[in-house]
């Protein structure tokens, strides 16, 4: 099998969550133990970082990676979805698993995936934990991928665990409630591992507490030792500008990052806890923290986070998704000086809107579209239920036909954004960086 013929047999074959949704979810450990048996345990052979939390945990994982590389350590970076290219998922210094070495891990295992028949997240832990070794990396950063205690990735024993905070997603595989949500979202929480929580939240906060005393481990709130301001953003510039307060009555710690959401503050504020106590176990500096957290981007090509696509019109990008996320996305959206905004969005089908659609303004323009996977929601189911929300606009059954439909109609001073959830940010990503997006693109010029 070539690259391509590999990906559609993992597709094809192995149930993935991020195509079929909750059918495609395992509820215990089995398979990612037998496989990783099977493989020799190879996560014991160089030190990880876990991180995990509703939102938040991609970029920490990239800024925490982009950290580490700048100390001049051999980092792994396992996270997911992908956006644009299924190898996104598996990096080492930032860049990504070669083709040849997907092609070879499935060839040479087809064995054990034909008989224990693995999901597509299993089979991808495995493929990351195993290259991992094969390139003797010093570290490796572990997103978790839904949920804590039952994720592929939580047979690793880490150094750190980070979780990032708890929120409004999954809720009908994680639990009801934030308290079990954050229940099952702490089961990353190991014996005497270190643990940051990157929020302090009333409904979740002794939920980290308790766990951390029934595994005798210490636990820091991020957000009660750290205070991140950010200044206005510049469109224009490649970066953003941040001073960190260490509290109380601490440090006074300016930089920037490659990442303009205003979230991102929280982000960076877990990172700086993070970095407290990974200092005591690799030879980091101030400096590494600094250049990694402005270099984010740079170093590991993180996508796809409050991502400016497009000027003049100006056209921004976030993979942000659940009520949180999406009402970080739209209070920042709000400050942006700018005429008209226009809304390219589309959802899951297994995504509850009711919490969701109220967030949108009201007047501003909508194109309702579907993102290429099968767990898209229809364009028009999107659209007569935005409509019964007083969101008026018009259905497009595909991302590229409605960014060329916002395109033609906005003034150069108007705004668009793309979002809604990953998939549709991805499709916007493949398009844009297509030559047919630059054809139509100098067409309109």
């Amino acid at each position: 099998m070539n690259y391509e013929e590999t990906l559609q047999f993992l597709y094809n074959q192995l149930p993935a969550y991020h195509r079929i949704g909750k059918a495609a979810y395992k509820s215990d450990l089995s398979n990612t133990i037998v496989f990783d048996n099977y493989l020799g345990a190879p996560h014991r052979n160089y030190r990880t970082i876990h991180i995990g939390g509703t939102n938040g945990k991609g970029s920490v994982s990239h800024m925490t990676a982009s950290v580490l590389m700048e100390a001049g350590l051999k980092t792994g970076l396992y996270t997911s979805p992908h956006l644009m290219d299924f190898r996104e998922r598996i990096k080492v210094n930032g860049a990504m698993i070669p083709k040849q070495n997907v092609i070879n891990f499935i060839r040479k295992h087809s064995g054990i995936i034909g008989r224990i028949k693995p999901s597509f997240f299993e089979m991808t832990v495995a493929m990351a934990f195993d290259y991992f070794a094969r390139e003797n990396v010093d570290v490796a950063v572990i997103e978790v991928g839904l949920g804590g205690r039952l994720d592929s990735t939580n047979i690793i024993m880490p150094v750190l665990s980070v979780i990032t905070n708890i929120g409004h997603d999954h809720m009908d595989l994680l639990g009801d409630t934030l308290e079990k949500v954050a229940w099952e979202k702490a089961g990353i929480i190991k014996s005497r591992i270190p643990a940051v929580i990157g929020e302090t939240q009333e409904q979740t906060k002794n939920v980290f507490i308790a766990k951390a005393r029934e595994t005798d481990s210490p636990v820091f709130f991020a957000d009660q030792n750290y205070k991140c301001t950010l200044d206005e953003p510049d469109y224009s510039s490649e970066s953003r500008n941040y001073e960190i307060t260490e509290s109380p009555g601490g440090r006074r710690i300016k930089g920037s990052v490659g990442l303009k959401g205003d979230y991102q503050k929280k982000n960076i504020q877990t990172v700086f806890q993070s970095f407290q106590i990974l200092k005591g176990m690799f030879p980091l500096s101030d400096d590494n923290l600094a250049n990694g957290i402005r270099k984010v981007t740079r170093n590991t090509g993180l996508m796809g986070r409050w991502q400016i696509i497009g000027r003049d019109p100006l056209m921004i990008c976030d993979t942000g998704h659940n009520r949180e996320g999406i009402s970080y996305v739209l209070e920042q959206l709000r400050k942006i000086k700018k005429g008209e905004t226009h809304f390219v969005i589309g959802f899951v089908n297994d995504k509850d809107l009711g919490p969701v659609l109220p967030l949108f303004p009201a007047d501003a323009k909508y194109y309702f579209t579907k993102a290429s996977v099968p767990r898209a929601l229809d364009s028009k189911e999107l659209k007569e239920k935005a409509h019964k929300c007083g969101l008026k606009g018009e259905s497009f059954g595909d991302v590229a036909s409605a960014i060329r439909s916002a395109r033609q109609n906005s003034s150069l001073s108007d705004l668009i954004f793309i979002g809604g959830s990953t998939f549709i940010v991805a499709d916007a990503l493949s398009y844009l960086n297509s030559g047919l997006f630059h054809q139509q693109a100098n067409a309109d010029c």
